[in-house]
């Protein structure tokens, strides 16, 4: 993925108004993250534990998302999968839910889907993470056919909330 400048960014959010996302955190450390290695960049708001935001390019442009997080409970102790990227975590799954693009977010619409907690998902798929044993599941897919369905995953959910 090509790296994206806070300026990118904060342009880029399709879920929320321009002053919300102007005033959102954005990681400092953007320059020294692994966008070779990344399909998305994901982070946890540091102020509001319920918040995280994902951001990637589609079609040539970048398009970030808001998201709502549930808060850590002890369903979170299960075994989940993420729907995005297919790793299993014990604990490090969250539902995460975007309010809808444009009027029908304004009214309250939204979609969610269950992902990685950290965010790390590209991470994960091409092993620079570990999640622990058995969290990636033996497949006959090549890495680079993983890496497709992740965008694709991550495709699909950004196309529900921009509906």
């Amino acid at each position: 993925m090509e790296p994206l400048t806070e300026q990118e960014l904060r342009t880029a959010f399709v879920n929320c108004t321009k002053g919300e996302a102007k005033r959102l955190s954005v990681p400092r450390d953007l320059a020294e993250r692994p966008w070779d290695d990344l399909d998305f960049v994901g982070w946890r708001d540091p102020q509001a534990p319920g918040r995280a935001y994902l951001a990637t390019r589609l079609d040539g442009r970048p398009v970030a998302l808001v998201l709502r997080c549930t808060n850590a409970a002890s369903w979170q102790l299960r075994r989940n999968m993420c729907s995005i990227c297919m790793t299993a975590h014990t604990g490090g799954v969250s539902l995460m839910v975007a309010p809808k693009a444009g009027r029908a977010g304004q009214q309250g619409n939204s979609v969610g889907a269950y992902l990685c907690s950290d965010l790390a998902c590209s991470l994960y798929v091409r092993g620079k993470k570990d999640a622990g044993p058995g969290a990636r599941l033996h497949e006959s897919l090549t890495l680079e056919e993983t890496i497709q369905r992740t965008v694709g995953n991550l495709a699909a959910f950004l196309a529900k909330v921009t509906a």
